[in-house]
C-alpha cells in the first residue's frame, strides 16, 4: 500500500522562507529511517505557489492557465513524502513520527492519503496499458 504524507503550506513556506538547519536535519533523519525500513519511495519540498500555475478545464474542453500565488494557504501543499507500507496503521505510525514541518513550537499540519493502485480499477485495455508503462518504469 502506498501513501502520500502531504505537508501543508503555511505563510512561511508560501513566502519562500527556507527551513532552519535543525528542521532539515530532523527531516533528513526521518527520511533515512524510512529508507532503512524500505518504506521510502520519494520525498521533496515544493516551491511556493507564486512559482506555480493552475490549469483549469472548461466544460467545452478549453484550458486556462492561472499563475500563482494562490490565496488559500491552508489548501496548498509545501511538500510530500511517498511511502509503501503494509497497512494504514503502519502509515499512520510513520506519519506521526514526521518532525513538525512548521518547526518546533509552531502549529503545523500534515495529511495522510492512500494512493490508488491499478488493482483498484476494473480490468480493461487502458489499465493494461498503464501496467505496461508502470513495469517499464521499474525496469
Amino acid at each position: 500500500m502506498r501513501f502520500m504524507i502531504i505537508v501543508k503550506a503555511n505563510p512561511d513556506t508560501e513566502a519562500g522562507v527556507m527551513p532552519e538547519e535543525k528542521l532539515i536535519a530532523d527531516m533528513a533523519a526521518y527520511h533515512e529511517d524510512l529508507a532503512k525500513a524500505g518504506a521510502l519511495l520519494d520525498a521533496s519540498g515544493l516551491q511556493p505557489s507564486a512559482r506555480g500555475a493552475r490549469i483549469q478545464f472548461s466544460p467545452g474542453g478549453q484550458r486556462s492557465v492561472i499563475d500563482g500565488p494562490f490565496a488559500e494557504t491552508k489548501e496548498l501543499i509545501a511538500g510530500y513524502t511517498i511511502i509503501e507500507v503494509k497497512s494504514r496503521d503502519e502509515a499512520i505510525e510513520w506519519a506521526k513520527r514526521m518532525p513538525n514541518p512548521a518547526g518546533e513550537g509552531k502549529a503545523g499540519e500534515i495529511e495522510l492519503r492512500q494512493l490508488f493502485e491499478l488493482d483498484d480499477f476494473e480490468p480493461g485495455e487502458s489499465i493494461d496499458r498503464l501496467r505496461q508503462m508502470e513495469s517499464g518504469a521499474r525496469a
